[in-house]
């Protein structure tokens, strides 16, 4: 049965701290966590491991995370894919707006685990 299967989350962020954090929390909501330090690590990552939802940095050396998304949705444009930026600002870029959501990088997570959970609920409806 597919409910009973495993949410697998893959992060993309070039932040070790963030990844730590993340995948702490998001564990122990019971999703399984994939990581990615590049945006063309977690492209290579999205087309081998299929995940359920992605978790993408803006802003990488490389590659960015608007290019990323841009990807990611040509590839599989129902996986939902949450942008995650220290920075504001981003959320007034149109490139942005392709994402299924917006979250600036905080220590609460709780709006980035309503995301997740929000999310993959309306994905399984």
């Amino acid at each position: 049965m597919e409910n009973n299967k495993k949410k697998t989350i893959l992060i993309v962020d070039d932040e070790e701290s963030i990844h730590l954090l993340y995948r702490e929390e998001l564990e122990e909501e019971g999703y399984a966590v994939l990581s990615a330090m590049s945006g063309e690590e977690g492209l290579k990552i999205f087309e081998e491991e299929h995940p359920d939802l992605v978790i993408l940095d803006i802003n990488m050396p490389g590659m960015d995370g608007i290019e990323v998304l841009r990807q990611m949705k040509q590839l599989r444009p129902d996986i939902p894919v949450i942008l995650s930026s220290a920075y504001p600002e981003y959320k007034q870029d149109l490139a942005s707006w392709a994402s299924d959501d917006y979250i600036v990088k905080s220590f609460n997570l709780d709006e980035l685990k309503n995301s997740v959970r929000r999310h993959l609920e309306k994905k399984t409806e």
